[in-house]
């Protein structure tokens, strides 16, 4: 197989003849996580502060739970600092802002110096020392060593290091493992009907053409978990910058609704002024409510991945064969952390929810 890759496929078309992310040598891009949050209680009753408080301690939430999150070290960082800065709520709304702390903690993430980090991070996640002895030390090492070491390692370590643990297992009886049919129609299934991209790739690489036993075993070895972390980072990055971009929309139309609901008092025209105010706040309300249809959808999305690695699970406790004792403990993690996702996008459906309700209300409020 090739040299790993660090890159995450975005948005493209998962075919057999297609190396896995994981399998493909390229150079290195970083992904991971996102953020969870709650609704706001109080309505109307709060007025034109009671939106603009819960806007702000949603992207307050926001940014807690980003640098609580997994995403990469150098967002998370950024985030805590906005959270301990004595500017309080000035500093979160610039840290979201458009060109500001997020936005700059992402490019800084994206420095091969930060992806090579990643990479070699990754391949301690999901490379057990009983399967990839070989891969796991020379990893280990590289994130102990230098910036010059985690970027040889990337070049061409992980591609030596790989091949030494594949001829160690084919020259040793106690290691060599024969796939049998069971396993290999797994595979087939996996690469026909995962739910994760990464992970139908990565199957469908090791039923390629010309693929052996060999390759069904590296599936089951570490394949199968680098597609699936390269799965759930992708899910986490994706979910992260689509929060704060409706963040972004919501704050900039919060603001607009009630500048135009402050203008009616005075207006000379009153009339036409609570009109414009009460489609400032449908805007809100209507922004809110594809947001949150948004989220279901990624709810949705957690839940089927949630739900797929407990079949793994249980598929893995049904059988005494060597190949699935390499996945079954990192099909707990995983399940665990997809379980966390789904909740993550529920938290967040149920605020847009609350934001739309408050939108109307305000709407309501001001064309009587």
């Amino acid at each position: 197989m090739q040299a790993l890759t660090v890159s995450v496929l975005a948005g493209a078309s998962a075919a057999a003849s297609v190396a896995p992310a994981w399998a493909q040598a390229s150079q290195p891009v970083t992904v991971s996580a996102d953020e969870p949050s709650g609704p706001q209680s109080g309505r109307r009753s709060d007025g034109l502060s009671g939106i603009s408080a819960a806007e702000a301690a949603q992207a307050r939430e926001r940014v807690r739970a980003i640098a609580m999150s997994y995403l990469p070290a150098e967002i998370r960082v950024s985030a805590w600092n906005a959270l301990r800065s004595a500017r309080g709520d000035e500093a979160i709304a610039q840290w979201l802002a458009p060109g500001g702390g997020y936005d700059f903690a992402k490019q800084w993430a994206s420095s091969t110096r930060a992806r090579n980090k990643a990479f070699c991070e990754r391949v301690v996640r999901t490379h057990t020392r009983e399967f990839s002895p070989e891969v796991r030390r020379a990893a280990e090492r590289a994130l102990k060593g230098s910036a010059a070491d985690q970027a040889a390692f990337v070049k061409t370590g992980y591609a030596q290091a790989k091949e030494r643990d594949r001829v160690a297992r084919e020259a040793g009886a106690v290691h060599r493992q024969e796939v049998a049919d069971r396993e290999r129609n797994f595979v087939r299934a996996v690469a026909e009907s995962d739910p994760g991209e990464q992970v139908r790739v990565a199957a469908q690489w090791a039923l390629r053409d010309g693929a052996g036993d060999g390759d069904v075993a590296e599936f089951f070895g570490y394949g199968w978990m680098s597609g699936a972390a390269l799965d759930l980072a992708g899910y986490r990055m994706r979910v992260a910058d689509a929060g704060i971009g409706q963040h972004r929309i919501l704050s900039r139309l919060i603001k607009e609704a009630e500048a135009a609901e402050a203008a009616v008092q005075g207006a000379a025209d009153a009339a036409k002024a609570r009109a414009e105010a009460g489609r400032a706040w449908k805007a809100v309300s209507e922004h809110s409510r594809v947001a949150r249809k948004a989220w279901l959808a990624e709810q949705a999305a957690a839940k089927a991945q949630a739900e797929n690695w407990k079949k793994i699970i249980q598929a893995a406790a049904e059988t005494t064969d060597g190949l699935w004792k390499n996945i079954a403990g990192q099909a707990d993690a995983n399940q665990d952390a997809w379980a966390t996702e789904q909740q993550q996008a529920d938290r967040q459906a149920a605020f847009w929810k609350d934001m739309s309700d408050r939108a109307q209300d305000a709407e309501s409020h001001v064309t009587p």
